[in-house]
């Protein structure tokens, strides 16, 4: 599988889990605790899945050779919209891990946190997904040279050899959470 299949696969199995995000803020909206055990570890999924491994491999093997090879256009496309997004997500996920602790600590007003931290990252996510996938990937598909998509794939292989122990372990908590909320 080439690089670009390989991280629009990982989008549909992030957007798996954006579902369950949705699902979890739907329960406390309808009165049910707070569940710690999965918000750590949907938080686990998205730092390490989302963030650590495909975002890593976006932004290091895809979009700084976007940027060297195709140029301005590229470079605006990567830094102020993708990159841009990336942090925001971060941002969002950060934000959303203390009010959690703020809530977990007695602060009531921390469950609009919460759930607004959660569905925004969601939301991002999903049209973000839906720009890489739509037009980023095919942007470089078209402009990039072979070779150089080519040495993309290769590294991409590498580093899914290299660190193939997280993607396991993060698709079965991806797997356990989708069975518990019906996904």
């Amino acid at each position: 599988m080439n690089a670009i299949e390989l991280m629009m696969e990982e989008h549909k199995n992030i957007k798996v889990m954006l579902k369950i995000v949705r699902k979890v803020c739907l329960s406390i909206l309808e009165g049910k605790e707070i569940n710690y055990e999965d918000f750590n570890k949907i938080i686990y999924f998205i730092k390490n899945y989302a963030d650590s491994h495909h975002h890593k491999k976006e932004e290091i093997m895809l979009f700084n050779r976007m940027i060297d090879e195709i140029g301005e256009t590229a470079e605006k496309v990567v830094k102020y919209g993708m990159l841009v997004e990336h942090d925001l997500g971060r941002l969002y996920i950060t934000s959303l891990n203390e009010a959690l602790e703020a809530f977990k600590n007695g602060n009531d007003e921390a469950k609009l946190d919460i759930i607004a931290n959660a569905i925004s990252y969601t939301n991002l996510l999903e049209r973000h997904i839906h720009k890489e996938d739509n037009v980023i990937y095919k942007f470089a598909q078209r402009e990039l040279k072979e070779d150089t998509i080519s040495v993309i794939n290769n590294e991409c292989n590498e580093f899914e050899a290299k660190f193939n122990n997280i993607k396991d372990e993060n698709l079965l908590i991806l797997s356990e959470l989708k069975e518990k909320y019906c996904i």
